[in-house]
């Protein structure tokens, strides 16, 4: 592998651990969430060859970074809800609040998060489909979307309207269904806040990550039903070709989380406008190299395409709300 420039932020973190030893990654890896761990375990599996020079950068990356800290206020909630509101402003920092200060409280719904989709989908098939859309709510967008393909296609479209038009959830509520999966589980938890989920933002993140023909069945069957609902899910919908909406620096930004064969198999299906958007935001020898990669790249499945193009869009997400580059939804347009 090549120096620490090469390595993006996930592979860093993979370097940084694997230089701690099994018990410090360990306690480390305890207060990561499902996704993070999933993630930095492939990227320490698939490391190989990596040099003394770049594991030795790393390790200077982190301890700059500890420099720039300071421990004042760390642990207190309210410097945290602070931190959280100046930098997401009051709505988008609101759920997020949720999930970092309560979220110790929601062992029940948050140990779904754990689970594989289908294993949530049968644990929670029996149940009214007002629970099963705040579950699918309270859930990351990537895996309630497959969660949702584990319903029947007649369910799936009342399921994403009940999403859109959910405006939070009762103390009560979520306290209810918090202990019926805690007793499904076997687990034990305690008491559960209010919390702001659901919305039609919320159904557009989880289509965004459903099938392409999953999908359009889906808004097929939600146009008939709420016509206005549906186009403004549709609205806020982001697919990988709004890409070409991103500014310069952006793109920038965002292929250096990427790796290389995501790129190719993700580029294999797009339009011709992102593949320019991303050739001209890349070095004359790089974008030589993915032009040939391209050429070289048989047929491949459409399937694997939609798989990149998601993942990417994963991550111009995280990107997007750490503040590092601005989205455009279908709907909008950047000024």
């Amino acid at each position: 592998m090549a120096e620490t420039t090469r390595l993006n932020g996930v592979e860093k973190a993979a370097v940084l651990l694997m230089t701690m030893g099994e018990q410090a990654a360990a306690q480390i890896l305890k207060h990561m969430g499902p996704k993070e761990v999933q993630k930095i375990g492939i990227a320490m599996a698939s490391l190989q060859n990596v040099s003394k020079e770049s594991v030795t950068a790393t390790m200077a990356d982190f301890v700059n970074g500890l420099h720039n800290q300071t421990s004042l206020g760390v642990g207190s909630d309210e410097y945290i809800r602070s931190v959280l509101v100046n930098a997401l402003g009051e709505e988008k920092a609101a759920t997020m609040i949720d999930r970092i200060l309560l979220g110790g409280n929601t062992k029940g719904l948050e140990s779904l998060k754990w689970m594989d989709p289908r294993a949530v989908a049968e644990l929670i098939r029996l149940e009214h489909p007002q629970i099963i859309a705040i579950v699918l709510s309270y859930l990351e967008s990537d895996q309630a979307a497959a969660v949702l393909q584990e319903f029947p296609e007649k369910l799936r479209s009342d399921l994403v309207l009940r999403v859109a038009t959910l405006n939070g959830v009762q103390p009560s509520a979520m306290q209810e269904l918090n202990d019926i999966l805690e007793r499904q589980l076997k687990g034990g938890g305690s008491g559960l806040k209010s919390s702001s989920i659901g919305g039609v933002k919320c159904a557009a993140n989880i289509l965004n990550f459903v099938d392409g023909s999953v999908g359009n069945k889906v808004m097929d069957a939600m146009k008939d039903a709420d016509a206005d609902l549906c186009q403004s899910i549709q609205d806020l919908m982001f697919v990988f070709d709004d890409l070409v909406e991103v500014d310069n620096r952006g793109i920038q930004t965002l292929l250096r989380e990427i790796s290389s064969e995501t790129l190719v198999l993700a580029l294999k299906g797009a339009e011709d406008g992102i593949k320019q958007k991303i050739l001209s935001n890349m070095s004359q020898r790089a974008a030589e190299m993915l032009r040939e990669d391209l050429e070289a790249r048989g047929p491949v499945k459409l399937s694997d395409v939609e798989t990149a193009q998601k993942e990417i869009i994963t991550i111009a997400r995280r990107l997007a709300d750490e503040g590092q580059i601005v989205l455009a939804g279908a709907g909008e347009q950047m000024v």
